[in-house]
């Protein structure tokens, strides 16, 4: 056989090397692409995991682990200050104040907030050949079945849900775990046939009354889910196709209800002892992925759908030197950086560095364009329109993040937005439960607008707006743009569902 030319041997040489720089550096073409665990708490405070508070009181191990194997995040950010909101920015990529939900959560019989039509993290996955499941709380409404009078029967088939959206499997409830109906739902319709009520309960351990299935006892829902979760693992973890679970707890949210393995452990309160709970779940979730050889090949996202709510008696926990906002004002449903200030931290062996940490500022709507980093596509126009990869932090390639701005949104719709060092909130007060409330600001004729330096006043104790007037133009602007652009990413125009007002008052 001749000899090869020279020349040919050096052009296919360089073509090579032009194909490996003009490849992503998120994943080669032949590397497998990982597991995806997605663990949300629900209502847990930056202050209440030890690996953001070492002052804290309150001991989480094995969330700890997961930051010292992997990154642990600083400045992180749910969608929202409540609940639904979040869950909805999380699975779309979408702020949810683009949507109809404008203030507050869906309620017990709310109509789906996310159409069949949108793209969700489950959904793009799946169609990448992932093995989707949700367990846990969904709380974005259900389509429920209605007898001839107009009532919902809960019993029914339900549409407009999990498997819908696209996820194969779904295990969980309706809402929160002190919002009726009472009932555990697998795939789309209820477990048990019969129904009877739940009776109301006050304090620490809050619940609404209604009506309930059989099989549901509250004490048993955080352990049931997490074993549903774990089963799901089991089931998946050896199949030739990866597997991505949704898996949003019910805690430590009310109500409050330790198990008798963690009551009296936190030395702090009720409160506490459920925090050690959710902790341990947490731990046997990756003791799962462990136990089936997958851990090291699992990319595990853990966080909280907003900050810690009053209900775990910040006075009481005060006395005892726990902080569940750390140093931050305000908690749950406030604008202030305690009601969307969260942990969230990410393992993944080979891709992130362990006892690494990153001070970016992130949201959880960013977890969609992450997603299609990840399996090296990218996102339509009409698909995640506020969300950003955050393959590069993870790679620790600040240069490569591009958000640029965070909106923040509160309970009563208050706005804020975050660049850099500056938070502008375009409403006079808390937005929410802490002081000052809307009452107060309208009785008191407080400013409507407020600025802080959140480098020099983390704890937004100094008002800076009246100082820096241009660089409150200049956000109130980009915020408007977002708004009128229905996007917070580059890309084309894209409509909102309702018309959005920023300033509510």
């Amino acid at each position: 056989m001749k000899d090869i030319p020279v020349r040919i041997v050096m052009a296919v040489a360089l073509m090579l090397v032009l194909s490996q720089c003009q490849r992503p550096s998120s994943t080669s073409a032949d590397e497998t692409l990982p597991n995806i665990v997605y663990i949300l708490a629900d209502d847990l405070g930056y202050g209440d995991v030890t690996a953001y508070n070492p002052q804290g009181k309150i001991a989480t191990p094995n969330i700890d682990q997961l930051a010292r194997e992997g990154m642990l995040f600083t400045d992180a950010h749910s969608g929202s200050a409540v609940c639904s909101p979040t869950r909805y920015g999380i699975l779309t990529g979408r702020y949810a104040w683009r949507s109809r939900l404008q203030q507050g959560v869906t309620w017990s019989y709310d109509p789906p907030l996310i159409p069949e039509s949108r793209m969700t993290v489950a959904s793009f996955l799946k169609s990448k050949g992932y093995a989707t499941g949700c367990v846990g709380k969904w709380h974005l409404g259900l389509g429920w079945s209605k007898d001839g009078e107009g009532r919902e029967v809960i019993t029914a088939p339900i549409t407009g849900g999990p498997n819908q959206l696209g996820f194969d499997y779904f295990y969980g409830i309706t809402a929160s775990l002190d919002i009726p109906p009472y009932i555990y739902i697998e795939n789309n319709r209820s477990t048990s046939l019969q129904i009877d009520t739940l009776e109301a309960r006050t304090g620490k351990a809050f619940i609404r009354r209604g009506p309930r299935g059989a099989d549901f006892v509250p004490e048993e829902v955080l352990p049931t889910l997490t074993q549903k979760a774990v089963s799901f693992i089991e089931k998946h973890a050896q199949d030739s196709a990866p597997f991505f679970l949704y898996f949003p707890m019910t805690a430590p949210h009310t109500p409050i209800l330790p198990g008798s393995d963690f009551q009296g452990q936190s030395h702090t309160n009720a409160y506490g002892d459920f925090v050690l709970m959710v902790d341990n779940m947490v731990g046997q979730v990756r003791k799962a992925l462990e136990a089936q050889g997958v851990l090291n090949r699992t990319l595990i996202l853990f966080t909280s759908d907003n900050g810690c709510s009053p209900m775990a008696d910040f006075p009481e926990l005060d006395s005892l030197g726990h902080h569940p906002s750390y140093i931050y004002r305000g908690a749950k449903a406030d604008i202030y950086e305690g009601g969307h200030r969260i942990p969230f931290i990410v393992r993944w062996p080979g891709k992130v560095p362990a006892g690494s940490k990153s001070n970016a500022t992130v949201c959880l709507t960013d977890l969609l364009a992450t997603c299609a980093d990840i399996v090296r596509d990218t996102l339509p126009m009409n698909a995640g329109e506020d969300s950003y990869s955050l393959l590069p932090l993870f790679t620790q390639d600040s240069a490569g993040y591009q958000r640029g701005a965070t909106v923040h949104h509160s309970i009563e719709g208050c706005f804020a937005l975050r660049q850099g060092r500056w938070k502008a909130v375009f409403c006079g007060g808390s937005g929410g439960w802490s002081h000052p409330t809307t009452a107060e600001v309208l009785a008191d004729s407080l400013p409507r607008v407020q600025l802080y330096d959140l480098v020099k006043d983390p704890g937004e104790q100094h008002n800076l707006a009246g100082e820096y007037t241009n660089i409150v133009n200049q956000l109130q602007g980009l915020l408007n743009q977002y708004v009128n652009t229905g996007r917070s990413t580059p890309g084309d125009k894209e409509e909102n569902d309702v018309p959005v007002k920023i300033y509510k008052y």
